[in-house]
């Protein structure tokens, strides 16, 4: 095989795989689109009291605290939704509490992308 032939087989190679890869990068993303619409919708709904959630549906207080934490200290913002105890609540016995604006996040800064030296922890774990 020539050195010609090596380049042509290795590129074809290359360009199947980027293939692949934006195939494989498409189908996730539209998986994650339908999941997001999935959830807003399932949100108005409880938010509106036309579905009520299962006590094993409710994520558990630490959980949340650990999940509000991380988007706060990612700069993301952070939706402050009810109690689990409001929302499992008998529909009209209580009225769900309206939804607040989100609570704005501090973005940390990043390290530099000069620095290579992937051995420091600051690289490694975003803090």
């Amino acid at each position: 095989m020539s050195i010609g032939d090596a380049m042509s087989q290795f590129r074809s190679e290359v360009d199947a795989a980027v293939a692949r890869g934006s195939r494989a990068a498409g189908e996730a993303r539209a998986r994650s689109a339908a999941t997001r619409g999935q959830t807003r919708e399932l949100v108005t709904k409880v938010r509106a009291r036309q579905e009520r959630p299962q006590p094993s549906d409710l994520t558990s207080p630490g959980l949340r605290r650990a999940a509000t934490s991380f988007r706060s200290d990612e700069g993301l913002p952070v939706d402050r939704l009810p109690e689990g105890t409001e929302l499992l609540a008998p529909i009209g016995s209580t009225t769900p509490s309206a939804p607040k604006p989100p609570a704005p996040g501090v973005r940390r800064p990043r390290p530099s992308d000069d620095d290579e030296d992937f051995s420091q922890e600051g690289i490694m774990f975003r803090g």
